[in-house]
């Protein structure tokens, strides 16, 4: 199949244009046809350049794609098509990226696809367990209660995000404070001590001569270190992008003690939400759990819970499968154990998820507090040691005057 844009005209030659999905140009000509259109000249189509150069390095933000679902389901539920729903949706207010991609959406649903391979031709715009529900929705006839429900998600994802980044804030906010003192303590006011004092014959402690020598080095090889610092970002961030990076990286977040829970909460959150909204869309039980391995957020987690998935392709329960890789915490384990039993179990999951997201918020508030006074403890200590090291000579000064 070929993308054409083609040009025809009615029984009342009033022009028409327009792009349509066909296998040449005989077959455009009798899918018009059927229309009571006459074709008149078409080519070949390509994809308009500028979303190419567009693609690189944009990314559809959630809080849009959240909206779009929304706007989406609204629409569907008041009786509109799904091509009157994206000539709507594609002259709402949305960044010019994503009113690009819905633009070419439209075309590519005008022509004949359906809403999901539309979808599905934009590589790494949309996440993969979007385009999943939507071919789940169209399949079962139930896109608009699946796009409500992806609105939910996302919504609820975002929020703990939200949460977390903002416990995060505060932490950071003071490690930041703490080495700004430390570098102008270094830089500037430790030289002037020592220049001053130097002039006096007093004996320097340990502590203060520690001091100097640091204040020294750092002066004097201050680009060496701020490079070396950048060079060492750089590579763990590159290091971060690799899969080997990302899966150590991922495993630390599980194994800190401070964000641990944290993180452990946020993924058995998701993933009873998610789970449980393809469960209830009529999806096979190992499909399911093949579409929600990408929701999960951490690839440790995510390796484990494909060899659960394999576990269950081979006949093993899914509880038994979750609890022999210690994927989540043990209440989860239980509840899934009883939906198995009764063949409930995204009734079961669905009524969790609140219960998860309040474990998560929880693990958030304790993290704030418990890391606060411990931030606040170390900036003390460094500011701590930089006064004792500066005005241990000016007390032994005194001590000799007196």
């Amino acid at each position: 199949m070929k993308k054409y844009k083609y040009t025809a005209v009615n029984i009342n030659k009033k022009k028409f244009s327009g792009i349509y999905l066909a296998e040449n140009e005989t077959h455009l000509a009798k899918e018009l046809a059927k229309q009571n259109l006459f074709l008149i000249s078409a080519k070949v189509h390509t994809d308009n350049p500028s979303m190419t150069l567009l693609n690189y390095g944009n990314k559809i933000k959630m809080r849009e794609l959240t909206t779009f679902c929304r706007q989406f389901a609204i629409m569907s539920n008041s009786g509109m098509s799904i091509i009157e729903t994206l000539i709507v949706l594609k002259n709402q207010d949305y960044a010019k990226f994503f009113k690009l991609i819905i633009e070419q959406v439209y075309e590519d649903v005008k022509s004949g696809l359906m809403l999901s391979a539309a979808l599905d031709k934009h590589k790494g715009q949309f996440p993969n367990f979007f385009k999943s529900m939507i071919y789940v929705g169209e399949q079962s006839g139930q896109l608009e209660l699946v796009m409500n429900s992806l609105a939910d998600y996302y919504e609820k994802d975002a929020e703990l995000k939200r949460k977390t980044k903002g416990a995060m804030a505060y932490p950071i906010m003071l490690m930041v404070l703490t080495l700004g003192i430390l570098v102008i303590m270094m830089a500037f006011v430790i030289p002037k001590f020592k220049e001053n004092l130097a002039k006096l014959d007093v004996e320097m402690p340990g502590i203060t001569m520690a001091i100097y020598n640091m204040s020294d080095y750092f002066i004097a090889n201050w680009y060496y270190i701020l490079g070396g610092v950048i060079v060492v970002v750089i590579l763990l961030k590159l290091y971060g992008k690799t899969e080997s990076g990302r899966y150590f990286y991922d495993t630390l977040k599980l194994k800190i003690p401070l964000i641990k829970k944290i993180n452990i909460m946020r993924i058995t959150s998701r993933f009873a939400r998610g789970f449980s909204l393809l469960l209830s869309s009529s999806m096979d039980l190992v499909d399911a759990m093949d579409e929600i391995s990408v929701v999960l957020g951490n690839k440790n987690v995510e390796k484990r819970f494909k060899l659960a998935t394999d576990d269950v392709r081979q006949g093993m329960s899914l509880t038994m499968a979750l609890q022999s890789y210690k994927l989540f915490p043990d209440i989860l384990i239980e509840m899934i154990s009883v939906g198995e039993r009764t063949a409930s179990i995204e009734e079961v999951l669905n009524r969790s998820c609140n219960f998860f997201d309040e474990q998560a918020n929880n693990a958030i508030s304790s993290f704030t507090s418990l890391i606060q006074p411990i931030m606040l403890v170390i900036m003390g200590g460094v500011v701590a040691t930089l006064f004792i090291a500066i005005y241990s000579p000016m007390l032994s000064i005194m001590t000799g005057l007196g």
